[in-house]
């Protein structure tokens, strides 16, 4: 039984990390987007248009924005949050801001780096997605908005989604957010490309995981054996 426990410990703990981890990766991708300045996905275009016209931070707007996305989430819900969602609000703020801050990640000089660092961005972003979903630690404020919204209205989760990120990006383009060529490409590919790194993460951490399962079941049935 206490072989047990410790499994159960180690495999949450290991997802947590993988949880972490794909957060941090996700960030790197969307900063990526941002340095390459040729137009960013509609929600950091609405973060950065908060920032151009009222200060603070990138990260911290995209902690303030989670924060009543999250509230209004739960409200319609009517229940509290996943930790998950709070962590992914928290955390995914701060790392952005702590990555603009790396001295030699700066914007290049010609449109062809620029398009490359815009698309690996986007990838990045993709296997970031992949990683923390793969986790299974909960959705981020914005997908738990979206899944309220899905379960309320009756409405599809691509419309929903859809409208959500019609809005945002329109409220980013008023406050003087980069839209651009990016923005276009990121909307067109990011579903695609989740849709081919999402198997590609939950395949490998279930990897990383199954010893723990198949250890955690011989346990079990020794105990109920004994």
């Amino acid at each position: 039984m206490k072989q047990g426990k410790f499994n159960r410990m180690i495999r949450g703990s290991l997802k947590w990390m993988v949880f972490l981890f794909g957060l941090l990766v996700m960030s790197f991708g969307i900063v990526l987007m941002i340095k390459a300045d040729i137009g960013s996905a509609p929600w950091d275009v609405f973060h950065i248009g908060l920032y151009k016209q009222f200060g603070l931070s990138i990260g911290t707007w995209s902690i303030i924005a989670g924060f009543f996305i999250l509230l209004l989430a739960s409200l319609l819900s009517k229940a509290w949050p996943q930790l998950g969602a709070f962590l992914n609000m928290l955390l995914v703020g701060i790392f952005i801001d702590l990555i603009m801050m790396i001295p030699f990640l700066k914007t290049p000089d010609s449109l062809l780096e620029q398009i490359m660092m815009l698309v690996i961005g986007i990838i990045v972003i993709g296997y970031g997605i992949g990683l923390y979903i793969s986790a299974k630690c909960g959705a981020g404020p914005r997908d738990s908005l979206m899944l309220v919204l899905t379960q309320k209205t009756g409405w599809k989760v691509q419309y929903i989604r859809g409208s959500i990120e019609v809005v945002v990006l329109s409220l980013g383009f008023l406050l003087d957010g980069p839209v651009f060529v990016g923005t276009i490409i990121f909307c067109f590919s990011i579903g695609p490309i989740v849709g081919y790194t999402l198997p590609q993460c939950e395949k490998l951490v279930n990897k990383v995981l199954a010893p723990l399962y198949l250890d955690a079941a011989v346990a079990h049935e020794v105990g109920v054996g004994n």
